[in-house]
C-alpha cells in the first residue's frame, strides 16, 4: 500500500494502472446500463462512453471518459483523451436528456483533449466550448465525478455540472505537471515540484471552491477495493439526486449559473491588484 505524503502521490495514484475505470464504475455502479453511439456529424469516439441507465428506479443518462484497462484497450480508447465527436456525442445525449427529463452523471477520467492535427481540423476548441455554453443552462440536474485524471479543457467539458465531486486521489487541473512544468521552467523533469504548486488535489480544489465534495476511496488507491469505490459513488449520486430533485428546474438552472459567477467572483478577489 502506497503511503501518500504528497499530491506527486496522489498523481501516480490518479494514473495508476490498475485504477478503475470509468467502465467499471458504470458496470459496479448503475443497475442497468445501455450504450449509445455516434455524434452524427463525424463518427464513433470510443474515448468517451455514454448512454442511458437506471440507479434504484431513476432514468438518467451517463457520459464517460474511458481509459483502456491494458495496453490493446488504451490504444483503442486513444488513452482517455477525447476527439471532437466525442464531446458532440455527449452534447448530442445531454440535450436528449433535456427532452426526456432525465438527470445527467458525467464521470471525468482523461489527460487532457486529444491535441492531434486531426481533432484541430474538425474543431476541438468549438466542440469543448459548445458543451460550456449548453451545459450551463440545461434544465436537468447535472452531477460530474472526475475519478482520476482532470486535465485541461478536455475534464472542463463535462465539469460544468450542479454537483462537482472528486474522488479523494483524483486530480483536477490545467495541465499536467510536466506541462506545467515545461513552460514554467522549460524542463518537465520538475514535475514532482509542479505537482505541489498547481493545488491539483482534490482537498486544494474544495478549499478553494473549485469543487463541492470529496468522495471517499480506499487507503491506497481505489485500485485496494474497486467495490467499495464503486458503492460510494453510487450513495453520493443518489444522495445528490435527492438533494436535487427538491427544487424546481428553475431553481437548479440559476443556482448552477449563480455557483459558476460566484466562482469568478471569487478568485477576482483573490487576485492581487497588479
Amino acid at each position: 500500500m502506497t503511503e501518500i505524503k504528497s499530491a506527486w502521490d496522489r498523481v501516480l495514484l490518479a494514473r495508476h494502472k490498475n485504477r478503475p475505470t470509468a467502465k467499471y464504475y458504470i458496470d459496479n455502479v448503475f443497475d442497468d446500463f445501455i450504450e449509445l453511439h455516434g455524434d452524427r456529424y463525424y463518427g464513433e469516439d470510443k474515448a468517451v462512453m455514454a448512454g442511458l441507465a437506471v440507479i434504484q428506479d431513476i432514468k438518467c443518462t451517463v457520459v464517460a471518459q474511458v481509459k483502456g484497462e491494458n495496453t490493446y484497450e488504451n490504444i483503442e480508447k486513444n488513452f482517455g483523451m477525447t476527439h471532437p465527436e466525442g464531446y458532440r456525442k455527449a452534447l448530442r445525449l445531454m440535450k436528449q436528456a433535456e427532452k426526456f427529463n432525465r438527470p445527467i452523471i458525467c464521470f471525468v477520467d482523461t489527460p487532457g483533449a486529444f491535441c492531434g492535427i486531426g481533432a484541430e481540423e474538425r474543431g476541438q476548441g468549438e466542440a469543448i466550448a459548445k458543451n460550456l455554453i449548453n451545459m450551463i443552462s440545461l434544465k436537468v440536474p447535472i452531477i460530474s465525478i472526475v475519478i482520476g485524471e482532470g486535465g485541461s479543457g478536455g475534464a472542463l467539458a463535462l465539469s460544468i455540472s450542479d454537483k462537482f465531486a472528486m474522488l479523494k486521489n483524483s486530480i483536477y487541473s490545467i495541465l499536467s505537471p510536466e506541462g506545467f512544468a515545461s513552460i514554467l521552467w522549460k524542463d518537465a523533469s520538475r514535475a514532482k515540484e509542479a505537482a505541489e504548486i498547481m493545488k491539483l488535489t482534490a482537498f486544494d480544489l474544495q478549499k478553494y471552491h473549485i469543487i463541492d465534495d470529496i468522495i471517499k476511496e480506499p487507503e491506497g488507491g481505489a485500485q485496494e477495493d474497486p467495490k467499495q469505490c464503486a458503492f460510494n459513488i453510487r450513495n453520493y449520486i443518489l444522495k445528490s439526486l435527492d438533494e436535487l430533485k427538491k427544487s424546481s428546474v428553475e431553481e437548479v438552472v440559476n443556482n448552477r449559473y449563480k455557483k459558476f459567477r460566484n466562482m469568478d467572483n471569487y478568485w477576482l478577489n483573490q487576485t492581487p491588484s497588479l
